[in-house]
């Protein structure tokens, strides 16, 4: 694996990681979550730089296997596009749901790689 595709999959491992900071000294819960408008706009970037960063990797690294990408790259694409249709429900099932087994799979590739 080259060294550009590394960093990606390193901003992926970062980006994750600061979500999960966001919660810090709180309950992981919605409604903190829905409640706080800066912490909303933090994740929102965050997964931002987790689809962008997923889409470099595929168009320099077509064969690596990142669970999930077209989906992760379609999220992004939604943040930004269509940010007036963002549910808060939405993004907090992909923290709760997604994220988690998505941090498996980058610190695998990073180990790996």
């Amino acid at each position: 694996m080259d060294e550009r595709t590394l960093k990606w999959l390193h901003d992926i491992k970062v980006a994750i990681d600061e979500i999960d900071s966001f919660f810090m000294g709180h309950e992981k819960r919605i409604e903190y979550y829905k409640t706080n408008i800066v912490v909303k706009r933090a994740i929102e970037r965050e997964l931002e730089i987790i689809g962008e960063a997923t889409n470099r990797i595929l168009i320099r690294t077509p064969d690596i296997q990142i669970d999930e990408s077209k989906s992760i790259i379609g999220l992004r694409n939604f943040i930004i596009h269509s940010y007036d249709n963002i549910t808060d429900e939405t993004i907090w099932a992909i923290i709760i749901n997604h994220l988690p087994r998505l941090k498996v799979n980058i610190e695998s590739l990073l180990e790996n790689g």
